[in-house]
């Protein structure tokens, strides 16, 4: 093996783990807050629209309605998934790491 072969080596390796610093480093936690935020707006708009499913009553649950059939899957997944969740102050506490 040359020396040139084991520089280029070499260069392979340090740039895979350097992707994986700046990966581990930057964008992962990014990608995390966006994901986070992005369940937060829909979790939002879906109990604006169906507060009735968690027995809030809502006088625009009759027009609401009209959009369950569009909202099916997501609807049954919100619903899952706000069920599994201990609390909404602890998931909004984990922004800020208490």
């Amino acid at each position: 093996m040359t020396l040139a072969d084991r520089i280029a080596i070499f260069r392979e390796h340090l740039e895979e783990w350097l992707r994986g610093l700046y990966h581990g480093m930057i964008t992962h936690p990014a990608y995390e807050k966006i994901e986070k935020e992005a369940e937060d707006a829909e979790d939002e708009f879906m109990l604006a629209c169906f507060p009735d499913a968690f027995g809030v009553p809502s006088p625009v649950s009759y027009y609401t309605a009209e959009l369950l059939p569009y909202l099916e899957r997501e609807f049954e997944a919100w619903e899952r998934r706000l069920w599994d969740r201990e609390s909404l102050i602890e998931r909004k506490g984990q922004q800020y790491h208490f």
